[in-house]
């Protein structure tokens, strides 16, 4: 794989996952819910799917994704059940409390969980490892060194997009004082999750 591939690669990937979908709108809405911590474990779960993708195609099972087979179907309903539990959890109850002040997250492996379904049941994610990544790369000529080489470059490119609005968010997030603004926060971030859950939704019929 040459360097022109690799930087070809990085590029595409990096204005598909800058392009506000499924993903980023979970990380935003978990981010003003939670905080940092959180919210980067769910971000590694996203990285992790779409890393899940990248070694599917390279290995030749690019036409699982292609059919929609039933395991993706349970993966993509899991992922948008959990996203809606989340979001009527947070227009009832609210996950951002009235002290801002946020105590340590207890839940990180299902943030991570969350962000691994949310990547699977993504058609974003998966039109464009199944359809654009065989076109920028020889997939024939991908070696052990070249594979190492783009899941390195999937999880720096990845990163460096979701952890700005990772940053923004939480800096929101503290800003906000006033019991009423939290309230209409913690319902601004429901309706993202729920719109989320119901975009994955759909694509499951």
């Amino acid at each position: 794989m040459t360097l022109a591939a690799l930087i070809a690669y990085s590029g595409a990937l990096f204005v598909a996952a800058a392009i506000p979908g499924p993903g980023i709108t979970a990380i935003v809405a978990r981010a003003l819910g939670s905080g940092f911590r959180e919210t980067f474990f769910m971000g590694l779960g996203l990285v992790l799917g779409d890393m899940m993708y990248l070694t599917a195609v390279i290995l030749g099972l690019a036409y699982v994704a292609q059919t929609f087979t039933e395991v993706f179907l349970i993966i993509k309903i899991a992922g948008a059940l959990y996203l809606g539990y989340i979001a009527w959890k947070l227009w009832t109850a609210g996950l951002i409390s009235t002290d801002v002040a946020a105590r340590p997250s207890t839940s990180i492996g299902m943030s991570f969980l969350s962000g691994l379904l949310v990547t699977l049941g993504n058609p974003k994610t998966m039109l464009f490892y199944v359809a654009l990544v065989p076109t920028l790369l020889d997939i024939r000529a991908i070696g052990v060194h070249d594979y190492a080489l783009l899941l390195a470059a999937t999880f720096i490119v990845l990163l460096v997009v979701l952890v700005p609005y990772m940053l923004l968010a939480v800096r929101a997030r503290t800003l906000l004082r006033r019991p009423r603004a939290l309230q209409a926060l913690n319902r601004v971030a429901a309706s993202i999750l729920a719109g989320t859950a119901a975009f994955i939704a759909t694509r499951a019929a």
